[in-house]
């Protein structure tokens, strides 16, 4: 068998020629496609507004930024993700703080949220792990009591409902990806989200240098009616988006339905072959529609993860391991983070293994995993 990735690109002859003929446009930068992958982003995530930049990363650091935090604001988000959903706390010279996670779901334990607010919390990044979908209504109801705001990372969770509500109806912001092993992809490329009319103002500013070119926000009078004027009035960023990868990402969206449903056959499969074995997988939440993103098992035998891992890489099986808890990184500690902090997530990573999960799959290739697995684990 051949080697079979965690995650790849499905990319297919339209979205081949959607590409060369934005090329061929004359476009190359910001142009025509980015406003209508917009538009499209926007309607399938059941948001009014959208602001595509240069990945996950830029759209979490745009979504921090616009909440205006101040050094010493806390955010609180999940241990168990990538980096970059606590890093953008620190590129705005705020404290990430984690709080621990729910051992079924792997989901961030609400609960431990409510322990870790503080006069200093400001915000709360709720993680959509994997696909499956955190609860929103209590995440909402509780940013309400406290006053909070809520950005949710939904880097992984494209296309899945939240008690049949998409992402995007819910207030605050939604940051994406578009990473090649995500549902979507447009090579690189990530996008936020959100109903907030000011918001989506700042986040377009913050993107492009905190620069506008509408006269409506100038704040010098003088100019304002040449054509060649414009205004930087805050410090942004150059996280623009290309033309023909919007026009890549439009192509993709139009083949969303086709790849959620693979995805959810595969993970049908996975579930019910793997519900005798000795491991644990991904719980699914009774209000989580998911399109999942990665498929997790977490062995009884915590001991024997090296062993069954190096098993199904030497089988071209391309195994991975999402995440070790972002604050046991060499940064995080040098910064003074301890180990024993969410003590749930630690025990959780240190028996997980990411297995093959993607719309390009074939059922021979589902079957040979399962069966590698089966005689791995057995």
């Amino acid at each position: 068998m051949e080697y079979i990735h965690y995650g790849v690109q499905c990319i297919e002859e339209d979205d081949i020629s959607a590409v060369i003929e934005s090329l061929k446009s004359g476009y190359l930068t910001t142009g025509p496609k980015v406003a209508e992958f917009e538009a499209v982003l926007a309607e399938k995530t059941g948001s009014q507004y959208a602001v595509v930049v240069a990945n996950g990363t830029a759209a979490l650091h745009i979504a921090a930024l616009a909440l205006d935090l101040e050094p010493g604001d806390e955010i609180i988000t999940s241990p168990i993700t990538f980096a970059a959903s606590a890093n953008c706390a620190l590129y705005c010279g705020a404290h990430p703080v984690f709080a621990d996670i729910d051992p079924e779901t792997m989901l961030l334990d609400i609960n431990k949220v409510k322990e870790k607010i503080t006069k200093k919390t400001k915000a709360i990044i709720p993680v959509h792990y994997g696909g499956e979908l955190c609860d929103m209504d209590a995440y909402i109801k509780l940013a309400e009591e406290y006053n909070l705001k809520i950005i949710q990372d939904s880097a992984h969770s494209i296309g899945g409902l939240v008690r049949g509500k998409h992402q995007g109806e819910y207030p605050g912001m939604q940051i994406w990806s578009f990473h090649p092993v995500k549902t979507i992809t447009t090579g690189e490329g990530g996008a936020v989200t959100t109903n907030d009319e000011e918001i989506y103002k700042k986040l377009l500013k913050l993107r492009t240098h905190g620069i506008t070119r509408d006269s409506k926000q100038y704040v010098n009078t003088d100019g304002v009616n040449d054509s060649w004027y414009y205004e930087m009035q805050e410090l942004g960023y150059n996280y623009r988006l290309t033309d023909f990868q919007c026009a890549l990402g439009i192509t993709q969206f139009n083949k969303l339905d086709r790849f959620s449903k693979r995805r959810k056959e595969i993970v049908e499969c996975y579930n019910k072959a793997f519900e005798n074995l000795p491991l644990k997988i991904q719980k699914t939440p009774e209000w989580s529609n998911p399109v999942r993103h990665l498929y997790t098992i977490r062995l009884d035998d915590k001991l024997r993860r090296r062993e069954i891992f190096n098993i199904l890489r030497e089988k071209n099986i391309g195994v991975n391991a999402h995440y070790l808890p972002v604050y046991l990184m060499p940064y995080y500690q040098s910064l003074g983070y301890e180990k024993g902090t969410c003590p749930i997530a630690e025990d959780a990573f240190e028996s997980l293994i990411t297995i093959p999960l993607h719309q390009t799959l074939t059922d021979e290739q589902v079957e040979y995993v399962i069966k590698a697995v089966k005689d791995a684990v057995s």
